[in-house]
């Protein structure tokens, strides 16, 4: 397996941290231990890690709220690691963007487990997409359109990545929003109107328009 990169271990439990760092090194890994979500935003920010492994009850915050800001712009695989073990509670963690969900206490050799079938699963995931004369990186929220930087917000570079993921097809204002904002459009909708407008206007030259249809919803199709 392709060992490039680090692991991000998002944990405040200094046991917890000691142990996983120490069986996820043996097998030659990288490693960068974060123990708030300030320090995980720090490493993330600087450099894409591999893959995260992330508690949700941290001393600054809650480490959905983590994930879900992640989400927005990056497909980088993340295992729930939380004591957090309600019906209830897996589902948030999945439904916010987690890939998979262990509980504690677990036996480090099914944490390994979870761990590289993680990986490999990212690995089978392509770097960039492309349509046209569009390429979407991804791993760096990033959008090049005719090879030049589209200098998207975090905002409209999620839209189009949902629009090039699903060409040709009708997608609702209720099903974007939820996917970008993580969250239910409720009432004013003047944020998401104003991001698609933006989208819109840097979509210029390059041979594919955000068409709208009134009650249904927008699609990205060719001119």
């Amino acid at each position: 397996m392709d060992n490039k990169g680090y692991l991000l271990l998002v944990e405040d439990e200094p046991a917890v941290q000691a142990n996983n760092k120490t069986i996820l090194g043996q097998r030659g890994y990288k490693i960068k231990q974060a123990y708030s979500l300030a320090e995980a935003r720090a490493f993330f920010n600087e450099e894409l890690p591999a893959a995260i492994v992330l508690d949700i009850q941290l001393p600054d915050g809650n480490g959905l709220d983590f994930l879900k800001e992640i989400r927005i712009t990056s497909n980088v695989p993340v295992l729930m690691l939380t004591a957090m073990r309600t019906h209830e509670d897996v589902i948030k963690g999945l439904e916010a963007g987690g890939d998979n969900y262990l509980t504690k206490p677990y036996k480090l050799g099914v944490f390994i487990s979870y761990v590289e079938a993680m990986l490999l699963r990212a690995s089978l995931i392509p770097d960039i997409l492309t349509i046209g004369p569009l390429t979407l990186e991804p791993a760096s929220g990033r959008a090049l359109l005719h090879g030049e930087d589209m200098v998207l917000t975090q905002k409209e570079y999620a839209l189009l990545q949902q629009f090039v993921q699903r060409p040709e097809k009708t997608l609702t204002a209720e099903y974007l929003y939820e996917k970008v904002w993580c969250q239910e459009m409720a009432g004013d909708d003047s944020a998401f109107r104003s991001a698609i407008k933006r989208l819109r206007k840097k979509l210029q030259n390059s041979g594919f328009m955000i068409s709208s249809e009134y009650g249904e919803g927008y699609m990205l199709e060719r001119e």
